[in-house]
């Protein structure tokens, strides 16, 4: 009697135990051993493909897509912006691992506001069915939320804006990757010892809409008020640290892990170096910023 209320006791417990509510299509929680049939078999379970394409970008297009390098390094003197040394390194870096990668890439150098602008909305304007995604990388000088073309200065906003879902239909629901090496204010971060050491009936609509903003991803080489950092012989430290991680895990590893991963290298790896006690031994942080929304590997 003992062991048969243990034996009832400990089935009661395991389909206790069992996700009954879930909503991600687990199978239905295993039957008493009385009740088996012979015909079933343990089965593992692998994620569907209504499951892949729910939570992961389809990848699998004719191309990866489109990456833009727009490359500003000299400026005009009414602007009052210095000459940039060590871009074109970044440049060049960039250029070589977006195309490891898979992108089609293409550099300009030196653009002013209009030219920027206008490379941006052909760009959006082209047909993208046969592409998985889209990127875009500025090197230039910055400020908050403006950066500079070589004869003044523009809002990010304005450049990205033409990539929105009711503007660029080809990239809808297509992530728009935008990387962004340049200040974003005067500050500087002087750093600090450290210790050592539920889907609803809505998802299955074909009629849903999706937000013009959604499918987004701001990767920007420092936080909003701070001086982003640039060594004039081997380029900046964002972009330094962006290529090595994409070398090593860009078709590996789900794009917030890789940006990351950046984050930390930035954060650990550099460190100012300067005579000058104002601008010697500081310390920087990227920023993400994602509304993308789904999982983003460059595995095609």
């Amino acid at each position: 009697m003992a062991l048969a209320r243990l034996a009832r006791r400990h089935r009661q417990d395991s389909e206790a135990a069992w996700p009954w509510r879930c909503s991600e299509n687990y199978p239905p929680p295993p039957q008493s051993a009385h009740k088996k049939k012979k015909s079933d078999s343990a089965q593992l379970v692998k994620p569907n493909q209504d499951q892949v394409s729910l939570y992961q970008y389809n990848m699998n297009f004719a191309n990866l897509g489109k990456c833009i390098i727009i490359n500003n390094k000299n400026f005009d003197k009414t602007t009052g912006m210095e000459v940039r040394n060590g871009t074109d390194k970044d440049a060049e870096a960039l250029f070589k691992c977006f195309r490891r990668l898979g992108f089609d890439v293409v550099v300009h150098n030196d653009c002013t506001c209009d030219k920027m602008q206008d490379l941006l909305k052909k760009a959006s304007e082209e047909d993208h069915r046969d592409s998985a995604c889209f990127a875009c990388i500025l090197l230039s000088h910055g400020e908050e939320d403006r950066i500079y073309g070589k004869d003044g200065v523009t809002p990010i906003k304005e450049l990205t804006a033409h990539f929105r879902g009711d503007r660029c239909k080809t990239l809808l629901e297509k992530p728009k990757l935008f990387f962004i090496q340049a200040c974003r204010g005067t500050e500087l971060d002087d750093g600090i010892q450290a210790d050592s050491g539920p889907i609803n009936d809505m998802d299955a609509n074909p009629r849903y809409k999706i937000p013009v903003e959604a499918d987004f991803l701001f990767a920007y080489s420092t936080v909003p008020g701070y001086y982003s950092w640039r060594n004039p012989g081997s380029g900046s430290w964002f972009v330094q640290a962006l290529c090595s991680v994409l070398d090593e895990y860009g078709k590996k590893l789900e794009i917030m892990q890789i940006l990351t991963r950046v984050n930390h290298r930035v954060a650990r790896h550099f460190e100012s170096q300067s005579d000058n006690p104002l601008f010697h031994e500081k310390k920087q942080i990227p920023c993400v910023v994602s509304m993308l929304t789904k999982e983003l590997y460059f595995r095609q």
